[in-house]
């Protein structure tokens, strides 16, 4: 009888946890779309001023700006380092993928491993703190970032960059590629670095700049630069609601199937309980005829 009770009592925990994470896997899958929706609506945005300004770059010949050869750089400026993390858990290898891409980061990187470090999640700023890295500031963001908060924390580091306080601002989060594939990523965001273009020669592209391109880049590459930032916020929160869809549909269907196993169990108790009860009740009426 105990055993029928223990098992019943296991199958009953089972069945709320499989409503709790359906639960959870029905919201997850809630915020993903509405998440995945402001994603990939930035995208042709940021990657449009991107080209636009990595063009007015390589055509720029004698013209420079602070923010593509590093501003004042000083002797003493530190490497910063942002980490994109979430604030819950229960999403998977989320959190795991994008500390390990961290960490590996610091081991190649001596800079960056000797520099500031800055996070954006609790999960982030609570494995630091076990890790033994000064975290000197944490970004609250939430799952619902929001434009202007995002723009402060990029003005803030364009300033400092300026002011040759840091030297390189490296971003760490998960880029979201598809619903199926999301990638932990190391994005160089000041200074500023259009990709390079092999086999360019000289009767390349020809530019007019109106006004100047001193002006132009003043106006462009800090609107890049926060854009850039924005995207990356967009991906690691559409990343996150990725993962925790994936992990509480796979914790429900586990809880699923052990329930089905829990059930067999309880059927196979209760008939052997049964057997054993009709055996006793028979072997008793046998013995007193």
């Amino acid at each position: 009888m105990g055993k029928t009770r223990e098992i019943k009592k296991r199958i009953k925990a089972v069945a709320n946890i499989r409503r709790i994470t359906k639960t959870m896997q029905m919201i997850a899958t809630s915020k993903f779309a509405r998440a995945q929706q402001a994603a990939t609506a930035s995208k042709p945005y940021t990657q449009t001023l991107f080209d636009l300004v990595s063009e007015l770059a390589a055509g720029l010949g004698e013209v420079t700006h602070p923010l593509l050869d590093g501003g004042q750089a000083k002797a003493s400026s530190k490497d910063l380092t942002l980490v994109l993390t979430s604030d819950r858990g229960l999403c998977g290898p989320y959190n795991g993928s994008v500390l390990r891409t961290a960490m590996q980061m610091f081991r190649s990187t001596p800079a960056a491993k000797g520099g500031l470090v800055e996070v954006a999640g609790k999960k982030g700023a609570g494995f630091f703190k076990f890790a033994g890295i000064n975290v000197t500031k944490n970004h609250a963001l939430g799952d619902k970032p929001k434009y202007e908060a995002v723009q402060a924390i990029a003005e803030e580091l364009i300033t400092r960059f300026r002011a040759g306080e840091i030297g390189v601002v490296r971003v760490v989060y998960m880029k979201y590629i598809s619903a199926g594939k999301q990638t932990p990523t190391v994005m160089q965001l000041l200074p500023f670095q259009p990709p390079k273009k092999e086999g360019k020669t000289s009767g390349g592209s020809v530019f007019e700049f109106s006004p100047d391109a001193a002006t132009l880049l003043g106006e462009l590459l800090p609107a890049a630069v926060k854009a850039l930032l924005f995207q990356a916020v967009n991906d690691a929160v559409v990343s996150e609601h990725v993962a925790r869809m994936v992990a509480m549909k796979s914790a429900t269907d586990n809880a699923g199937k052990m329930g089905k196993r829990l059930t067999r169990s309880y059927n196979r108790a209760r008939q052997a309980q049964i057997t054993t009860e009709l055996t006793e009740i028979i072997s008793g009426a046998a013995a007193l005829n």
